[in-house]
């Protein structure tokens, strides 16, 4: 057994490694740069996390998914190894203490995201970390050419500067030959080195459904599969619609959207990883790094707006390798609603100037300032103010970060944290606390660990149902406790952000350049043209399709798609015609083969295949002289 089996097994209480993960593992622990392609349900955070356990220093991985490093933060720390992550609307001496405990031995796997990369004090404290590895999980984000492409990640290049000699694991579940390539020169890779594992998914049944109802169509798809669900929407509204329209006809059903708060979140997740929920009904929120095995059957009401999406989203069904199907229902308004989508992503210059203008006045930024600035901002206020439609206002923004103009960083929520300010014996020792705040006291040293070492993530909620006392009661006196010194309390909130990342100018001097605007636009047309291609198909095999997309051109047809099924039904029904028509022509004169082939209007391969069929089926005979003639009926 080798030291990484050891590791999995004790661990994980695996014994071996899926494909792929054991050469990702030895190359990245041979200090090479490595680039991993792992299709959706792979093991991806196995391959760092298990040669990060065999090697000294701290591992950080860079990653856009809070919810997704929360999510391995807890579960690195149930499997009682040392993690911890930092992002957006964490407090300064939140970060410093994480920090601190990663350069003293106290982090093993240190989860940052992109935006963090180039703040002064990660910088100070990065430089003199020991590092084992620099994982870039969602490595398509580095390149222009990939559908998610997000500027922070352009960092990373910069932090390798500070460690040269530490090797890079990149991963990612979906990137053409191309984005393969830009992301080894984005991260400056020492030399090529790719492992990829085919993208092709053998059990998995592709579908293209067209349906003047939806809702009719995927209850009856739902009836028809049994099992585990996901159904992806793109409205958040949609999402409860959707599951309550599944409950009346008796089928268990939730909804997810990223709106929710992260306690009803993972409540819902929960419930359905459980199988205590049968469907979840979700927008694009749902699903990454969800380890559930036996999601028998994706619908999708609303198509994701490139191939590489829906490959990743259809993906989550039947990482088991059993039977599972990925359905798009398809109404006439799908293909325009589509083509639509590019007008919203690339509104005109004139207005992505304009909304600049109102951001600086919306959060008083004046002309030549605001270098660095940080603002809390609600689009939704923003557009009602000045009359803005949400849609594109929120593209313009984004396109506003691709130029270098501001960072967006979109509404998260950030959980409740404490941290005990005191040693254990100075709380012991602390008395005069009335009744309730001693029982709260209490009851979050014996709920939570770690308090006096690192910030607690807690639940109000779950703290009112103990001690009962209302949330706003424990609101209270936790900060009042933090007022007296004795903790450190960050409640929770939901703000988006707004940096300036240089000073606001006028807006006739703002460029958006070609690489920003039209080449975006180029890529983002042939994305949705690609997924009309998808939809409007109706002679090559879907998993072919899907495989072409990513370069992959060998591949055979699948046999268990609609195409393909429909191709088999066809050409069975055309097998039943031609038999029928040969047992004609023999009923009238018995004839030879050769005779009778000239005779069908059809390949020679066709006709030879039918009357083989109807030969063995006893339908035909064959005499010495070689000549056919139907078997009379006794």
């Amino acid at each position: 057994m080798t030291i990484f089996e050891e590791i999995l097994k004790k661990h994980w209480g695996y014994d071996t490694f899926r494909p792929l993960q054991g050469d990702i593992i030895q190359s990245i622990y041979d200090g090479k740069d490595t680039l991993g392609l792992m299709p959706t349900g792979g093991g991806k955070s196995l391959t760092f996390q298990v040669p990060a356990l065999a090697m000294e220093g701290v591992c950080v991985i860079v990653t856009p998914l809070i919810a997704l490093m929360r999510d391995q933060v807890d579960n690195l720390k149930k499997r009682r190894l040392k993690a911890a992550c930092i992002y957006s609307g964490m407090s300064t001496s939140e970060i410093s203490i994480i920090l601190d405990n990663a350069l003293y031995g106290g982090v093993k796997f240190l989860y940052v995201s992109p935006e963090r990369l180039t703040s002064e004090l990660f910088l100070a404290k990065f430089k003199v970390m020991q590092l084992s590895m620099i994982v870039v999980d969602e490595a398509h984000c580095i390149s222009q050419w990939g559908y998610d492409f997000r500027p922070a990640y352009l960092n990373i290049a910069d932090i390798r500067l500070l460690h040269p000699q530490t090797p890079v694991l990149a991963l990612t579940a979906t990137a053409t030959t191309q984005v393969v390539q830009d992301i080894q020169e984005k991260l400056r890779f020492r030399q090529e080195n790719v492992f990829r594992k085919s993208f092709y998914r053998s059990n998995i049944a592709y579908v293209v459904r067209r349906t003047d109802g939806k809702e009719s169509e995927l209850t009856h798809i739902l009836n028809s599969i049994p099992g585990t669900a996901i159904v992806y929407t793109r409205n958040r509204k949609k999402t409860q619609e959707t599951a309550v329209y599944l409950q009346r006809f008796g089928i268990s059903a939730d909804y997810f959207h990223a709106g929710l708060k992260n306690s009803i979140k993972e409540a819902k997740q929960d419930a359905w990883k459980r199988g205590e929920t049968r469907v979840m009904v979700s927008t694009n929120a749902f699903g990454m790094g969800i380890d559930k095995a036996d999601v028998r059957c994706v619908i999708h009401l609303d198509m994701p707006d490139s191939p590489e999406e829906y490959f990743q989203e259809a993906g989550r069904a039947g990482r088991d390798e059993q039977k599972a199907y990925a359905v798009c229902l398809i109404g006439k308004q799908d293909v325009p609603t589509l083509k639509r989508r590019i007008t919203n992503a690339f509104p005109e210059r004139d207005f992505i100037k304009e909304v600049y203008d109102l951001l600086g006045s919306f959060l008083k930024i004046g002309i030549d300032s605001g270098f660095e600035a940080c603002r809390e901002f609600n689009l939704g206020n923003f557009c009602k103010f000045y009359e803005l439609p949400v849609i594109q206002t929120h593209s313009a923004l984004k396109l506003l970060e691709l130029a270098g103009y501001i960072e967006y960083i979109p509404e998260e929520e950030s959980q409740s944290r404490i941290l005990v300010l005191l040693t254990k014996e100075e709380l012991y020792r602390l008395r005069g606390w009335d009744p309730k705040t001693e029982e709260l006291i209490q009851t979050i040293l014996r709920s939570y660990t770690g308090l006096f070492t690192d910030y607690a993530y807690i639940d109000e909620e779950k703290l009112s149902e103990r001690i009962n006392l209302s949330q706003e009661g424990i609101y209270e006196r936790l900060q009042t406790l933090t007022r007296q010194g004795i903790i450190s309390y960050v409640p929770r909130k939901r703000t988006p952000y707004i940096v300036y990342l240089q000073r606001r100018e006028e807006k006739r001097y703002i460029q958006i350049n070609r690489g920003v605007y039209e080449e975006r636009l180029e890529k983002y047309q042939r994305r949705i043209d690609s997924m009309i291609g998808y939809i409007e198909n109706t002679e090559i095999c879907r998993s072919r399709s899907l495989l072409a997309y990513f370069d992959e051109t060998n591949a055979e047809d699948c046999g268990i798609c609609d195409v393909c099924l429909s191709r088999k039904k066809r050409k069975k029904d055309q097998l039943q015609s031609l038999m029928k028509d040969i047992v004609n022509h023999l009923s009238i004169c018995p004839q030879t083969l050769s005779e009778l082939i000239t005779k069908m209007a059809c390949p020679k391969e066709e006709a030879i295949e039918a009357i083989r069929i109807l030969l063995d089926d006893g339908m035909l005979e064959q005499d010495e002289s070689e000549i056919l003639s139907v078997v009379s009926a006794e």
